[in-house]
């Protein structure tokens, strides 16, 4: 029995490692599995001048078979046994067999005496071994070997013809189009593969049979009659008549290796350009955001009501949580593809990537800049016009308020003043009008205070810049001039009054006195009355505690006031009495004033009201500032915990990029780990920014309790979500490079500790002289001497080429790759194309076609000059301009 062991077998992806068993040789019913295997051995022992014609019957004496291995892996065996005893074919194919197991191949419970007893199935199982051993397990395509290898080769060749489609070694091969275009691929010459059609199995196989059998000196190990009329061809014997064509074009494996390293190279070259265009139209879309956004940050021109004011305080906010974090998110991005385009750039010797002019990461974060810039004293803006706009509402409603009273009390004062009635006076009138004169000139003085706080107010709401200040300063004007005017008429209707008062001597002292004492009582009933309906704004509970504090000392005063009331209606009463009494007729009036008690009972009733109604307006205020203390206590409980999170944080990252612990990848999942329990705490940010919405709409505008604000903690969190996803950029770049290099986590290691020894301050850069020494430590001969400080500049040019005097990790790991690592080179890409283009100096399109893929074909004549050496031809290309131009060399 011929077996190779399952766990043993020298080629395990072949294919071969299900054959447990010679038993399986003969895997399909009626396919003349023998005649394959016959036709192949014979291909080979031809060269010996030989040939075998029944396969159990030829190879019993065993030497056949030891010229077949002979033969077919070009090494001397043991000198055969050339007697015709049963020992003397044993010995022989004894020494055939150890042979194959000196190959590699591990054969389990294996006799001679099958062999030369001519056990089909032994012999057949055998042969299959020999094949597999010598002209398919050394096939290799694209990192794939044997089966696979052989496989994926023919797909390869086939893959331009649209009705092949080789899946496997049996039913894909039924039509026979699949050998043809095998033969076609390489010789074209030989079959006119348009004329073939895929309904006539019977003519593709035999016409591929015979061509390959005439031309390529393959013999015809099949028959087109047994594969049609069989179900599913037998694996082995398709797979050894497909190894001899494998091996017959074998010569152009050569073109293929080198088609392979061009592809991965335009490959690579394809990828980087398509990274650069998304970076500059990234770039692009985010300045152009930018330039946008300045314009409506810088706009500092104030609306003139609240409404429109919230309204531009609604949109900042807006824009702070809806359109800037997805920028902040793009920029952070932007600089990710930036770092990962030129390490791969570095990674395959490419020239670094410039982005156009203006678009530099530089350039994006100066815009930045411009628009934090702009955007800082927005906010502030906008609460400092609000608050004025509040001030300015408040001012102008008490503007109101206190013109109106003015008005009222004026009208009717001018035609009072202007009278003459005094011509036409007894003595006691005349005496009754210099009385009510006086007690006029009282009330006059009395509304001096009211006449000032109404200019002093208009002047405010002057400075402040108050959008309706021209009707403002006109009612303004207007009172003034009308106070002057009721100064004037005062003073001449006081002279008039003094020039006739010598003629009128009889008073009414009682009218009098009741007129001096009710005016000045009826004035501060009408100032009380207006600061119990004044309004109010305070912005803390020690300013609300204030006004309750002034309103109570102001309730204590009532009953003195009620005792005033009293006394001038009991004048009122006496002056009754002495009427009714003595019969004197007054003309049903008091001559010195229009105030009467019926009105002082009324202004006094309203007093009494709109002091309860003043304490019910004072507690909702208490209320509300309590709320707005309440408020403040809850945003600076939850700011005082994120705050300092956000820079414990911050601080861990620090320490998290400078330590090593386990391999890079162990660090980039501790990274990733720790960026989601980060994403995982905004909630946290989400539930402080309602917060400080509500503080926000309660017009709160300091907060004791605290010294973090909004603000902070949104720059804190922006800061902290960049540097998490640049560390780990960081570590994927370096991942990158170890792979790409070929370092090992050792030396990776070895790396990163020699930087942290001489990073001794943990910024994570190395100076000049901290930089040499670590070279120094690694190995490097740098002296003191000229040579070696040119050396070390050179280095240093590498690694710092901004000369900024630093030299980054990410800079250090590649350099050292650089030392410890090799890449495609211009010369092995030209060497490449040399190959295919049959060492000539040019190569033609068609050759270009007929060996890469068709995009980077045509990506390679696209930018491929026309070449102009003397040898050239029509159509010539230059591929060697084209290749320096792909590592920088040259301009593409």
């Amino acid at each position: 029995v011929v077996c190779m062991h399952p766990h043993s077998s020298p080629y395990p992806s072949s294919g071969v490692s299900g054959y447990s068993g010679c038993q399986n040789v003969m895997t399909e019913k009626n396919f003349p599995l023998p005649q394959t295997f016959t036709a192949w051995c014979n291909s080979h022992l031809r060269k010996a001048g030989t040939q075998i014609e029944n396969i159990e019957e030829d190879f019993r004496d065993g030497l056949k078979l030891m010229l077949l291995l002979e033969v077919i892996s070009g090494e001397r065996l043991a000198k055969p046994e050339r007697g015709k005893m049963r020992v003397h074919k044993i010995s022989n194919v004894n020494k055939a067999l150890n042979f194959i197991a000196s190959k590699g191949v591990k054969l389990v419970s294996i006799g001679a005496e099958e062999i030369v007893d001519g056990n089909a199935k032994m012999t057949l199982g055998m042969i299959w071994t020999i094949i597999l051993r010598f002209a398919i397990q050394d096939i290799s395509v694209e990192e794939t070997s044997a089966k696979e290898g052989l496989l994926l080769w023919c797909q390869r060749k086939t893959a331009p013809y649209k009705n092949v489609n080789i899946q496997n070694f049996h039913i894909s091969w039924k039509d026979g189009l699949g050998f043809c275009a095998l033969i076609h691929r390489h010789r074209p010459e030989l079959i006119d593969y348009g004329k073939l059609r895929k309904d006539d199995p019977m003519t593709n196989l035999n016409t591929a049979f015979d061509v390959a059998e005439k031309y390529l000196d393959i013999p015809k190990m099949l028959d087109a009659e047994d594969i049609v009329g069989t179900a599913r061809p037998d694996e082995k014997a398709i797979m050894t008549y497909v190894s001899s064509f494998y091996h017959a074009f074998s010569g152009a494996q050569k073109a293929e290796t080198a088609a392979n390293r061009i592809c991965k190279v335009l490959a690579v070259n394809q990828e980087n350009e398509q990274l650069m265009e998304d970076y500059e139209k990234l770039a692009s879309d985010l300045l152009e955001w930018i330039r946008r956004t300045i314009p409506w940050l810088e706009n500092r021109v104030p609306e003139n009501t609240m409404q429109s004011m919230q309204q531009k305080l609604e949109d900042f906010r807006d824009y702070r949580r809806l359109h800037k974090p997805p920028k902040v998110q793009e920029k952070c991005q932007l600089e990710i593809s930036f770092n990962t385009l030129q390490t791969k750039l570095r990674l395959s010797n490419r020239p670094a990537f410039m982005p156009s002019e203006g678009k530099m990461v530089s350039d994006i974060s100066n815009a930045w800049g411009s628009l934090e810039g702009a955007e800082k004293g927005y906010e502030e803006w906008l609460l400092n016009e609000i608050r004025r706009l509040e001030r300015l509402d408040h001012l102008a409603e008490k503007f109101r308020q206190k013109a109106a009273i003015h008005e009222a009390w004026t009208e009717g004062k001018e035609e009072m003043l202007q009278q003459r009635d005094y011509e036409t006076a007894s003595l006691s009138e005349i005496k009754a009008l210099l009385k009510k004169h006086e007690a006029f000139e009282s009330d006059l003085a009395a509304h001096q205070d009211r006449v000032e706080q109404i200019a002093a107010i208009a002047q405010e709401l002057n400075e402040l810049d108050y959008y309706d200040s021209p009707s403002v300063n006109a009612r303004c004007q207007k009172i003034c001039d009308q106070w002057d005017a009721l100064g004037a008429m005062t003073q001449k209707r006081s002279e008039a009054l003094q020039r006739t008062e010598k003629l009128l001597e009889t008073i009414d002292q009682l009218y009098l006195e009741f007129a001096k004492r009710a005016a000045p009582f009826n004035n501060w009933m009408e100032g009380a009355m207006e600061d119990l309906q004044d309004t109010f704004i305070v912005h803390t509970i020690e300013e609300i505690q204030g006004l309750s504090t002034a309103h109570e000392q102001f309730k204590a005063t009532l009953p003195e006031a009620d005792k005033e009331r009293q006394a001038i209606l009991g004048i009122h009463n006496e002056i009754a009495k002495i009427v009714q009494t003595y019969h004197v007729n007054m003309a049903g009036t008091n001559p010195y004033t229009t105030i009467n008690p019926q009105e002082i009972n009324t202004k006094w009733d309203k007093v009494r009201q709109l002091v309860p109604q003043r304490d019910q307006a004072l507690i909702e205020e208490h209320a509300r500032q309590q709320n707005n203390e309440r408020l403040r206590r809850q945003f600076a409980n939850q700011a005082n915990v994120i705050g300092p999170w956000i820079q414990n944080k911050m601080e861990e990252i620090g320490r998290i990029s400078i330590e090593m612990h386990g391999t890079l990848e162990d660090q980039l999942n501790h990274l990733r780990q720790y960026e989601k329990s980060i994403v995982n705490y905004k909630p946290k940010i989400d539930q402080l920014e309602g917060d400080h919405q509500l503080i926000q709409e309660a017009l709160i505008f300091d907060n004791k309790h605290t010294n973090y604000t909004m603000e902070h903690i949104r720059v804190g969190w922006e800061q902290l979500l960049t540097t998490i996803a640049r560390t780990i950029n960081e570590i994927e770049n370096q991942i990158l490079t170890r792979d790409a290099k070929g370092i090992s986590q050792e030396q990776m290691n070895e790396f990163r500790a020699s930087f942290n020894h001489f990073d001794r301050d943990h910024s994570g850069t190395l100076g000049a002289e901290e930089f040499k020494a670590c070279l120094i430590s690694l190995g490097f001969d740098i002296g003191n001497d000229p040579q070696g400080e040119a050396e070390f500049a050179r280095i240093m040019s590498i690694v710092d080429p901004n000369r900024m005097g630093l030299v980054t990790f990410q800079a250090f790991i590649d350099f050292m790759s650089r030392e410890t690592a090799d890449t495609d080179t211009a010369d092995q890409v030209m060497a490449s194309f040399k190959v295919l283009a049959g060492d000539k100096n040019y190569i033609l399109a068609d050759e270009l076609r007929r060996e890469l893929p068709p995009d980077q074909a045509e990506y390679c004549i696209a930018r491929m000059a026309p070449y102009t050496g003397p040898d050239g031809v029509p159509g010539a290309l230059d591929y060697m301009s084209f290749s320096t131009a792909l590592y920088g060399e040259s301009d593409l």
